[in-house]
């Protein structure tokens, strides 16, 4: 019998098993939700959108595109050593991602841009995926300096001292995870050669033709566990990740302007951080809005009132959809990939055969 290979779908299929808490998480998303609007004034609503200024609505879409395509950039950084590729196409490839994510919302975006690259450049998409997951990495310990930021400058009213301890647990947690994970990948790729790893020993242990799969994707895993040679690549990577999470400052810069809304420059980033810690752990926890009722928590919490806060966070989010959506599609379509391509690809082999 010949070795069964193991599919992207092996790891998505998992999500699918846990749908009594989605929907134990979508009750209390929807309690959130609930709450916010009770509180909202929507003939203020109404005026505040109505006198919004279009010229900072339309920076909002065109703020989330040049986020990611930094991070496409970045990307080409860190494949450059297994192959050259242009950063429009690694941008299409994430892009092309996040809109599979928006459409099956289990977290599946790595695993989609990986397999899009690997498909347009004959590659393996486990040895993609290791460089996503880098990628990942180092915006993590990147990520950490920021709350460091907002812990010494950002101004927030916190009586009980909760929020901040919670920040400074999270961001020496995020610095100490995301360091260990990188570390763990270099002395994987150190030792994954030998014969004796235990990961190999363990891999052989497994019944059937899972062994074997499982052998070859660890092998093609570590083929992607790459560093630039060039120090200044190396360097591009960590500065385009600091680029990155600086134009994520912005979208709210932008949607604040369109109602007339100025934040000091450290709650802007306070926002970033705030957000993004919620956002995990709404993920995490499999309560869906995480983004929206957080949003408008974190902007009322430094003095914002509810109904541009309440705009504020849909120009935010809706932007996100257009830019996620449109570019998307049109990457996809451009890389001549149709839809049934991109739901089948949860069942294409991580390791090349």
């Amino acid at each position: 019998m010949a070795p069964r290979r193991l599919t992207v779908g092996d790891i998505v299929t998992n999500g699918y098993r846990r749908r009594w808490l989605a929907l134990a998480g979508g009750f209390v998303s929807l309690l959130a939700v609930g709450w916010i609007l009770w509180r909202v004034d929507f003939d203020r609503l109404q005026e505040v959108v109505a006198q919004a200024n279009v010229g900072y609505l339309l920076l909002v879409p065109i703020a989330v595109a040049a986020e990611q395509l930094v991070r496409g950039w970045k990307w080409r950084q860190l494949l450059y050593q297994l192959r050259p590729i242009g950063t429009l196409r690694l941008f299409g490839a994430i892009m092309a991602g996040y809109f599979a994510n928006s459409l099956v919302p289990l977290g599946i975006s790595p695993l989609v841009r990986s397999w899009v690259v690997a498909r347009l450049e004959s590659l393996s998409v486990a040895t993609v995926l290791a460089t996503a997951a880098i990628d990942r990495f180092v915006d993590g310990i990147v990520f950490a300096h920021f709350v460091a930021f907002v812990l010494i400058f950002a101004a927030f009213p916190d009586p009980t001292g909760a929020l901040r301890l919670g920040l400074t647990v999270g961001g020496l947690g995020s610095l100490a995870v995301f360091a260990l994970l990188l570390f763990g990948l270099a002395r994987y790729k150190r030792s994954a050669a030998r014969p004796g790893h235990w990961l190999t020993r363990l891999a052989k242990r497994l019944p059937g033709g899972l062994g074997a799969a499982s052998e070859g994707l660890l092998r093609s895993f570590s083929q992607g566990i790459v560093w630039p040679r060039e120090p200044r690549r190396g360097l591009a990577i960590v500065l385009a990740s600091f680029v990155i999470k600086l134009i994520a400052t912005t979208h709210f810069l932008w949607a604040g302007l369109a109602f007339g809304i100025v934040l000091r420059p450290a709650e802007y980033v306070f926002l970033v951080v705030f957000l993004g810690f919620l956002i995990i752990l709404t993920r995490f926890v499999r309560i869906p809005g995480g983004f929206f009722f957080g949003g408008v928590f974190a902007l009322d919490l430094i003095g914002v009132a509810q109904e541009p806060a309440l705009a504020m966070v849909l120009v935010v989010q809706i932007s996100t959809v257009i830019a996620v959506t449109g570019i998307g599609a049109v990457a996809l379509w451009r890389f001549g990939i149709s839809f049934g391509d991109l739901r089948g690809s949860k069942d294409v082999p991580l390791e090349r055969t």
